[in-house]
Parts: structure tokens; sequence; C-alpha cells
């Protein structure tokens, strides 16, 4: 007999600190949650890291996750749109900019055809689009000596779409017995050889200096969400130099890293990492609904075991996490002179619900099979983990804040306070309500209108052609056509 589905609590419907903190208590989980937010300098938000970056100490303790919108042009340049979102996170407060979002280091590496590309014919496109950012900043706070604005350099490997949002054209760092199937792989073809390996390599460092010379402060050696260099770190089964042993795995970030110094450039360093994946989840078929799939439940992998296809997992357990080797990665980041790791999990291609943990999930997705605050939690735990195994210089950024709602600035104040974490990373939420922080830190009131309540279209959307955005809640995305036909999909689909 199939298990109940849980009943979910929702946020809004908890209506104090306390009442949220008692929810916690009832799931058996520990999160700090102060009962008042903190103004000004008296806010532990407030307050600059202690790490330079690029000669610039960031002045507060939040960051802007990299927010792609499926909108640049087919030739990796910004468009209009690609300017709002960016003056947006300028406007948003936070003095830390991670990436704006994924730029591929060469065409075939792009998640879709209309990603920004980082290459040399695009280099002065891009730095407007950041001194864009940086203006919008200058004019609401008044000042960017404390700004530090990185780019997120990537290839999307077994992701890759570089040509037709529908089609995949995967390259990919080693067979997977799960998703070579899930994502109908059934060829040694697309596996990267050595050598294409140590030319990819030189793509990151020519992206490097590409960034540098378009002003950005620091680069992101992408190592999260099941894109490639992640990918590259679970390659247990890969012979040579770039898999099997835990050497050979981070050898790619060890050579980009000497390859970018190399290269006389003095562009700082950061890498945004999944701190752990897990296998690849699917709907439960045995609790699916017309128009609603069934809960998440992980693939078989009876046959697999011990697990040797992924990062940061047990080996026998590979539902949960194993941060041994996640603690060593931070300490290579810290020994390559590495300033920033931003920490998240999994990937939202095979185990969504990781990372963006939502009550409501996108059209391809599957439903909470419990209560998303345990994984919002368990990003925030391993956070806590690698933040106290990491060099003191590093700085740690975490992840997963979104599904707190109302309660993520009470949430974000108490696990800076308490050094579980250096900043406090946002992703969606900042698309619907980007100042939410610095509201919360000069004493306005957080405005509930523009809170994320996870509703996921900012996916469904491109899942389905469509560009990234909020359309429930943004009123330039609530105004486009788009918005009309993610209505018709939705109902359709129902």
């Amino acid at each position: 007999m199939s298990a109940a589905p849980f009943v979910l609590t929702r946020i809004p419907s908890l209506k104090s600190p306390e009442a949220f903190r008692q929810h916690l208590a009832g799931l058996g989980l520990e999160l700090p949650c102060d009962d008042a937010l903190l103004a000004g300098a008296a806010s532990p938000l407030t307050q600059p890291v202690r790490t330079e970056v690029n000669g610039r100490i960031p002045g507060n303790r939040w960051a802007i996750h990299p927010m792609e919108g499926w909108d640049a042009t087919t030739d990796g340049k910004p468009t209009a749109e690609v300017h709002r979102r960016w003056q947006r996170f300028g406007e948003s407060g936070a003095k830390l900019i991670w990436g704006g979002e994924a730029m591929a280091v060469r065409p075939d590496g792009r998640a879709n055809p209309n990603q920004l590309i980082l290459l040399p014919e695009n280099r002065e496109a891009i730095a407007d689009l950041r001194r864009g950012l940086v203006a919008a900043h200058q004019a609401a706070f008044g000042t960017t000596d404390d700004l530090v604005v990185g780019f997120q350099l990537t290839h999307s490997g077994r992701f890759c779409r570089p040509n037709d949002k529908k089609r995949l054209e995967p390259r990919i760092a080693y067979r997977h017995p799960i998703l070579d199937r899930k994502f109908q792989i059934d060829s040694d073809g697309p596996v990267l050889s050595d050598d294409e390996v140590r030319e990819l390599i030189r793509d990151f460092i020519r992206a490097a200096r590409v960034a540098h010379e378009a002003g950005a402060d620091f680069v992101d050696i992408k190592h999260c969400h099941g894109y490639l260099l992640h990918e590259f770190l679970g390659a247990h089964t890969r012979p040579g130099p770039y898999g099997g042993s835990f050497e050979n795995r981070t050898r790619i970030l060890r050579e980009i890293v000497e390859g970018i110094r190399a290269d006389s450039n003095p562009i700082a360093i950061g890498v945004r990492l999944s701190a752990f994946d897990m296998v690849p989840f699917r709907p439960d078929p045995t609790r699916s609904q017309p128009g609603k799939l069934g809960p998440g439940i992980p693939e078989d992998y009876s046959a697999f075991l011990p697990y040797r296809f992924g990062f940061g997992m047990h080996p026998e357990r590979p539902i949960e996490p194993d941060l041994t080797e996640t603690f060593r990665f931070a300490e290579l980041c810290g020994s390559l002179g590495v300033r920033l790791l931003n920490l998240s999990a999994g990937s939202p291609y095979y185990n969504p619900h990781l990372l963006r943990p939502a009550a409501y999930p996108p059209s391809d997705g599957y439903q909470p099979a419990h209560d998303p605050l345990i994984d919002v939690v368990r990003q925030i735990q391993a956070v806590r983990q690698v933040r106290s195994h990491a060099p003191r210089d590093l700085i740690v950024v975490g992840s997963g804040y979104t599904y707190l709602q109302e309660y993520l600035p009470h949430v974000a104040q108490a696990v800076v306070r308490a050094g579980w974490t250096d900043v406090v990373g946002m992703g969606r939420m900042v698309l619907s309500y980007p100042g939410i922080l610095a509201d919360a830190t000069s004493g306005r009131p957080v405005v509930a209108r523009g809170i994320c309540r996870t509703f996921s279209e900012c996916t469904t959307a491109p899942r389905n052609g469509l560009p990234s955005g909020c359309y429930p809640l943004d009123p330039f995305y609530v105004a486009r056509p788009e918005a009309q036909v993610l209505k018709e999909l939705k109902k359709a689909a129902r």
C-alpha cells in the first residue's frame, strides 16, 4: 500500500518566528531563527567580510547567485532583458554578485542557445553589462568601493543545448549507468578524451582573461549542478589523469588555476560547488495524478553499489551526503589561493529538491516527498560543517534560503551571527524581490507581496523554451506574452 502523502505546512501560515521555530522542532530540524531583525551597523548582515577580493572587501553578508534568463543573443551577447536583470542585481544591495549568470567558455558548452558566451568578441558587450550593474548599485547605495562582481565560467557538459532548446548535445566525463539511460546516451561518443579536456582547460583560461579585461573582480570555476566540471569530481570510474583518485578528479581545477596565473592574470578565483550529490530521482508513478506528477523517489541504484558515480555522497547509501571529500576540496581551494567557495547541492536536472526546495515544482518536476524545509536545513547544515573545516580566509557562501520566505531575513541574520556561513546567497528570491535583505537591514518592513513563493515558473518557462523570469510577481514578466503561454501550458497539463 502506498504511503499517505504528507500535509504541507505553508510558510505564510506560520505567523511568527516562534511559530516557525516550533514547526522546525516538530520536524526534528535544527535551524536558528531570530525574533527581531537588527538594522544598520547592529545587524550581522551589514558587516564586511574579512577577506579581500581583487583589492575589495565585500561590504555586507549577502550575495546574489548566478541567475540565467535564457535570453541573451544567439552569439552570446546581452539583450535588454539581461541588462534589466543585472541592474536589479545591482539594486539589491548585495555587495557580492556571484557571476550575474553562467557564461559559457565556448559556444558548444552552452546549456541553451541564448546563454552568454565569454569570448573576446563579446568582451565589450559584457563589460557594458557589468557597468550597468555597478551604476545601478551606485545610484541606489552611493558607493561601489565595497562591491565585488564576479563572472561564472561554465561548460554544461551532459546538459549542453547549444543549438536547439529541445535537443541535448552532451559532452560527458564518464558513462553513468542511470543518467545515460535517463538522457538517452548509448555510446562512448560524448565522453571527452584527455586531449579534449586539456583544450577545455585552455578555454577556461582564455575566458578568465576576457573576464579580467571586462572588469570582473573574480571568476567562478563552476563545479556544481551536474555540469561538466562537477561531473568530473564524480569520475571515479574514468581512467587516466582526470579520473579515479581525488587528486585526478580535481586536476582540472588545479590546471585551470595554474594556467590563469601563468597567463599573468591577477583576477581572483572562486568556485561554486555542489557540496554533495545524490542518485537521480524520478516521480513515483504509483502516486501520480492527472496533471500532477508523484513525489520524488530515488532511481533504483541497488545494482550499482558501491556507488561510484557522484561526489560528496555515501558509496553504500548514496541517498545520504558524505562530506569527507567536500572538506578536502575546501582545503584544496585554500591551498590554491581560491578566495571564495559558494556551496550548493545536487542538480536541477535529476534531483532538484536538493538545491531548490519548493512547494510548487516546475512543470516537469516531481512533488515534494516531505517538507521542503528538510532540504533547506540539509544544505545549511552542510555549509556549517564545511565552514568549520575550511581555511578561515576562504569566504564561504551558503545557498538554499529562498524557501524560508518570510523568515529568510531572520534565519540569515542568525546563521551569519553564529558563524555557520560567511555570506548568505540568494537566487530565485531576487527575481521577485531583489531588495528583501536591504529592506530587512534598514529597518523597513519586508513586503510580503514581493516574496518568492517557489511557484517555479522561473524554471517551468525555460523548460518550455521561454525566457526565465518571475511571471507571477514581477510586473515586467506578468505583462509579457509568455505569461499567457505559461498559463496555457499549465492548463493543458491539467
